[in-house]
């Protein structure tokens, strides 16, 4: 008894139901950049898409009507100077008609001008840093999915890998200038919804912009492969309508007057060390390991290293402004207040093995911050 034998080709069409279904496409725009984009990839894909049913329908026909087996021959001829001119200019006409609409999105895209506000966004190893220039205030934006869910002791949430402690909040309908650069390496801010996707290169300032024209939380990833954690650094957007962002503006200000810290109070031992545990496991994890063992060969260990239970200068320094031996110890004395680096040296200095019993005062980290200017 034998197997009535389908086609491929049936077999393969059985499965267009299921493309269909999944609805494959870019997320919905929600800005005038955006929308440009979207409409422009569609008119490209239908060029792209008829192009090549066109030319494959051509083929299949030629294929079938003229095979060998239906007697026919091939025929020997040689070229044909009328058809080689219309399949140049052709293909010619239909680039030129795919290009101008593609110039004019990359012009749109560099239109930053008669901006309603400007925020300058820094990208760090591995975190993001917004800050608001018109209003003179800023904060750092850090994964918040928690460490028991990456390394696989708890269920994912919802938006895994895709949600922040501190999120950039901006007002729906204001043009907003944004001024990218990196600290570290190469790193790109990529916002699908929003239509921008710009690099952050170091020493460079770039610059792109929006306007968010509905309210709502949008998403997106470093998308410049940027070291170890590049996996590990969302982007989360919320745009407000402008009567709830003044809300939150003001209450930001606020937030960020109330938790400054006084220079002048002297830090004890077990409140140091309760907030440098929050600062390392927010900034220094993802090299040194929660267990301060290091990853060998790349990270080094800090529990028993001469640096956590050595001088303290020399402590103090190395977390100031980074490594000379090892380029890729940052440089945390651009990103963390001087309470935040005693906090996490004494933390350091205190952890795993380290017993040194040592405090670390932010008055020795603003002195030596006055020794290097």
């Amino acid at each position: 008894m034998s197997c009535p034998r389908i086609p491929v080709s049936c077999c393969l069409a059985l499965m267009a139901p299921a493309a269909l279904a999944a609805e494959y496409n870019l997320q919905p725009p929600v800005t005038p950049l955006a929308r440009t984009e979207y409409h422009l990839h569609t008119l490209l894909l239908i060029i792209t898409g008829v192009i090549f049913l066109l030319v494959f329908l051509v083929m299949l026909y030629s294929i079938i009507r003229h095979r060998k087996a239906a007697g026919h021959e091939a025929k020997q001829f040689h070229e044909n100077t009328t058809v080689e001119i219309i399949w140049t200019i052709v293909p010619l006409l239909i680039l030129v008609l795919m290009a101008l609409p593609a110039t004019r999105a990359v012009l749109a895209q560099k239109s930053t001008r008669s901006e309603d506000m400007t925020i300058k966004i820094t990208g760090y190893q591995w975190k993001w840093r917004y800050d608001y220039l018109d209003d003179n205030f800023g904060f750092v934006s850090h994964l918040s999915t928690p460490r028991d869910q990456i390394e696989g002791r708890a269920p994912p949430s919802g938006n895994y890998l895709l949600e922040v402690d501190e999120p950039l909040v901006v007002p729906t309908n204001r043009k907003i200038r944004l001024l990218l650069t990196a600290n570290d390496v190469i790193h790109s801010w990529w916002v699908p919804q929003l239509g921008v996707k710009q690099d952050a290169i170091p020493g460079f300032l770039r610059d792109s912009w929006m306007l968010i024209e509905q309210p709502g939380t949008y998403r997106g990833q470093c998308s410049e492969l940027c070291g170890k954690d590049h996996g590990f650094m969302p982007i989360v957007v919320e745009a407000k309508s402008p009567e709830d962002y003044a809300k939150w503006r003001e209450a930001k200000l606020k937030q960020l007057a109330a938790s400054a810290d006084d220079p002048n109070k002297i830090w004890q031992l077990a409140e140091l060390k309760a907030r440098g545990e929050k600062v390392y496991t927010q900034n220094c994890i993802p090299c040194h390991q929660a267990n301060g063992k290091g990853i060998p060969g790349a990270f080094p260990a800090l529990d028993g290293s001469p640096i956590a239970t050595g001088d303290k200068a020399a402590h103090i320094e190395i977390v100031l402004y980074g490594g000379k031996k090892n380029p890729a110890m940052a440089a945390w004395g651009k990103q963390l207040s001087d309470t935040d680096i005693a906090a996490v040296i004494t933390y350091e200095r205190n952890s795993w093995g380290n017993h040194t019993g040592q405090v670390v005062q932010p008055k020795e980290i603003k002195a030596a911050r006055g020794k290097a200017a």
